[in-house]
């Protein structure tokens, strides 16, 4: 007798730029509140899930490898184990890729919230999950998160899940972290200013001939509401007004360029495009590519 499946298949999606090879990783997902977002009613974004057939704001983790030039960087580690059980499923998921954590030459953080960076390290032990690999950030980042004076000005929950698991993810790292303020950070990777979500937010475009892939980090957030709705900023913004203008400069150089884009938080795998619509965006799904 057959037996119906338990689990689904591993999160891994395969996607190629020229000649570089990404890979699309699930670290799950978390489920929030409407509270998470400003500027925003109930009244408002209760059609918008509706329209969507989402039940509510559920907000997929991702992150993903980066094969170029012989070489290999992930960008974005995941939760770890600081947001529930829902996520922290990184590598788990390295694993059904084939790769192992000792394989990663570099991580690329775009930023330093918890869903991207609390999987640099064991919570347990505080050591490095990821043996082998440079650390590399835009400098705002270690810089802010390191600023007692800034902490001091923080609620209790940011002081805690914040800055103080910023500085715990950095503490391994520090002997190999490497800064950037823009340009190539990898092979065939360029740092693109995203600044506002927090200090140093950073999108990375990754080109290969004539192919480009623009990996846009947390410029949304929660897609059903913020690509037809752009002003939506969240609550977790460093800086709302800065947040907002970035999101509409990156909406608007993926419309106008035709860029295949991703991010950390659209719907895995997250692959598709930015369309104008009447005076708006839309976020069209690429469709799944069977080849690679």
């Amino acid at each position: 007798m057959p037996y119906p499946p338990k689990a689904q298949i591993a999160p891994v999606y395969h996607r190629r730029i020229g000649d570089i090879v990404v890979t699309a990783l699930s670290d799950g997902v978390l489920e929030r509140s409407y509270e998470m977002m400003r500027g925003v009613s109930a009244e408002m974004a209760d059609p918008l899930f509706r329209r969507a057939f989402r039940p509510g704001v559920i907000i997929s983790v991702n992150a993903f490898l980066v094969y170029s030039a012989g070489r290999l960087a992930l960008i974005e580690t995941g939760s770890g184990t600081y947001l529930g059980a829902s996520a922290g499923h990184l590598l788990e998921s390295l694993s059904a890729a084939g790769v192992a954590p000792q394989d990663i030459e570099a991580v690329l953080l775009t930023h330093m919230h918890p869903d991207h960076s609390a999987g640099l390290t064991d919570l347990a032990t505080g050591t490095a999950n990821f043996a082998n690999a440079e650390l590399v950030v835009h400098e705002n980042e270690p810089r802010h998160w390191s600023d007692d004076a800034a902490m001091a000005r923080g609620t209790e929950r940011e002081k805690k899940l914040f800055f103080q698991q910023a500085r715990e993810q950095m503490a391994p790292y520090r002997s190999r972290m490497r800064t950037f303020r823009g340009g190539e950070v990898f092979p065939g990777v360029t740092a693109v200013p995203a600044h506002g979500h927090t200090p140093g937010h950073t999108a990375f475009l990754i080109t290969s001939g004539a192919e480009r892939l623009l990996v846009w980090g947390d410029t949304v957030h929660i897609p059903e509401v913020q690509v037809p709705h752009p002003e939506v900023t969240m609550t977790v913004d460093s800086d709302p007004p800065a947040a907002e203008a970035s999101r509409r400069r990156i909406f608007d150089m993926a419309a106008s360029e035709r860029l295949l884009v991703t991010g950390m938080h659209l719907h895995y795998p997250g692959f598709g495009h930015v369309a104008r619509e009447r005076d708006g965006f839309v976020f069209v799904p690429e469709a799944w590519q069977q080849t690679l």
